[in-house]
């Protein structure tokens, strides 16, 4: 096989043109001829390996993708070839296609890329039309895991899952579904019954399945149609701390108790059936089998509660600017999010010397109150897209925060870099565009406006004074990096700046490319 195309920018540049300038929220995306995706398989020779693949298929409001990276983990500790499929990507499209837990190497993805690419092209015409974007990922995928001969193929659902790219997979080992909520609503519907009934999709005649616990609307839905697939499924607790015998997850956080119990289901099931391994029944108390503990351990997805110092600082300490980055954009992940940031910097805030980031300060326990906050300021940097609603969204982070004795100094509203209509590496960002459209960011300062001022005088309206010292919109993300990086060196030398990036994957992979070498 080999590629037509010179470099690794042109493969990129047609990549961006398969996205459709519609919008993502736009309502005549439901569905999308969806029959289309076998077409593409057809014409790309694939329609046999897809029966032949031992796909684990999860999809999900939260959560998803940390039960594919836990799932793959444990397969490939137990000795198996995996393939791992999720998205969005942070800074590379690579990050998309893990084989043996590593993103492919520029070489390989070339290959296959222009091989399914030329093909496609050669073949398509006005009936049946280039695929868009992420059906064009999805098939990609496919053809990488069947030319590698992977054992198992993990699949993270893109959106949805009745007409999602990634369900033309006919028949799975085994289906997870992660924790509900509401996201997307505008193209999976405006209930949570309606939401679980898109996802449900992904079921099929007899394959058995897993849930986690589910809000009841959801759940109901869930059971509807495996009750009428013959679907055989089972809702699982969260894993208890002491089955990892004394180890620590890979993905922090309380919540991922939850999708590593999730993970073990479908790994267990996917071992049974395919690697023909017995697995000893998983009672809530019993010690996991080792190479589970393993897998467990050593899992890893970017961009989900990571913390990284900014690396081109000019700095007297690395925990002068760090970053702590969270792709949450879910009410319930913010609050999620919030706890994980204040457990992160009350842990930083209180390590002076230790490996972990230090910050200094003595100990101290109060919630309001806790060591070395003095020295250190919270700053929220922040985005969502315009099919989300700020009002839902920055209610739960503020007020988390605020009850566990997290008030930030300043916030922070930009647009991100990496604009949809464009694949790019590091080397294609925009130091600023004078042009850009700022109404959106506006429309999220004043909610944020509003969500301060009432905290602290009632709800009249907010006066431009008061603005200017709680939050700032840039017209850029590296005017607002650079904006941190002063404030830095403006300060004092005890100062330590915490910033938590969240509300958008795309503004975590952004903030990534400024600041890592």
């Amino acid at each position: 096989m080999t590629a037509s195309g010179d470099s690794y920018e042109e493969a990129l540049a047609a990549l961006s043109s398969l996205i459709t300038k519609r919008s993502r929220a736009d309502k005549s995306n439901k569905g999308d001829r969806f029959e289309l995706v076998f077409d593409y398989l057809k014409i790309l020779d694939l329609e046999e390996d897809m029966l032949k693949m031992k796909v684990i298929h999860v999809a999900g409001t939260k959560g998803k993708g940390s039960t594919c990276a836990f799932t793959e983990s444990i397969l490939r500790s137990s000795g198996f070839r995996t393939g791992l499929f999720t998205s969005p990507h942070l800074i590379d499209v690579r990050e998309r296609f893990r084989l043996d837990g590593k993103d492919i190497n520029e070489d390989k993805f070339l290959d296959y890329f222009w091989w399914c690419y030329n093909r496609l092209k050669e073949r398509t015409n006005e009936d049946i039309p280039m695929p868009t974007y992420f059906r064009f990922l999805a098939l990609l995928a496919f053809k990488i895991f069947a030319a590698e001969k992977v054992d198992a193929a993990i699949l993270e659902v893109g959106l949805g899952g009745k007409f999602d790219a990634t369900n033309a997979v006919q028949k799975p080992v085994v289906c997870g579904i992660s924790s509900l909520g509401y996201d997307h609503m505008e193209i999976l519907g405006d209930t949570l019954g309606k939401i679980a009934g898109e996802k449900a999709g992904i079921f099929k005649l007899g394959v058995p399945a897993f849930t986690v616990p589910q809000p009841d609307e959801a759940m109901r839905a869930l059971e509807e149609k495996a009750s009428e697939l013959n679907v055989n499924l089972e809702v699982v607790q969260p894993l208890n701390a002491r089955q990892l015998n004394g180890e620590k997850l890979g993905l922090d956080g309380e919540h991922q108790y939850l999708n590593a119990r999730l993970a073990v289901s479908l790994a267990s099931t996917w071992l049974h059936q395919i690697g023909k391994l017995e697995v000893p029944s998983l009672t809530q108390m019993s010690i996991l089998p080792e190479k589970f503990i393993k897998g467990l351990a050593t899992a890893s997805l970017q961009g989900r509660a990571q913390v990284v110092p900014d690396q081109f600082i000019e700095r007297r300490t690395s925990s002068d600017l760090v970053f702590y980055l969270d792709g949450a954009h879910s009410p319930e992940s913010m609050e999620v999010c919030a706890k994980r940031f204040f457990l992160a910097v009350k842990g930083d805030n209180q390590s002076e010397g230790s490996d972990h980031l230090a910050n200094g300060g003595s100990s101290g326990s109060s919630h309001d109150k806790w060591s070395g906050e003095e020295n250190c300021q919270q700053i929220l940097l922040f985005n969502c897209m315009s099919v989300r609603d700020p009002n839902l969204l920055l209610p739960h982070l503020r007020n988390t925060c605020a009850n566990n004795g997290v008030r930030f100094k300043k916030a922070l509203f930009v647009p991100n870099m990496s604009v949809y209509h464009k694949v790019g590496t590091a080397a294609d960002l925009p130091e600023n565009d004078p042009q850009v459209d700022l109404s959106w960011q506006l429309t999220i300062q004043k909610v944020w406006e509003r969500l301060v001022h009432s905290e602290r005088e009632g709800k009249e309206d907010i006066g431009n004074n008061d603005k200017s010292r709680n939050s700032e919109v840039f017209t850029s993300l590296p005017m607002a990096i650079k904006w941190l990086r002063d404030s830095v060196h403006e300060s004092s030398s005890a100062t330590h700046f915490q910033v938590l990036v969240t509300g958008s994957l795309h503004l975590v992979g952004d903030v990534l490319r400024l600041i890592r070498k």
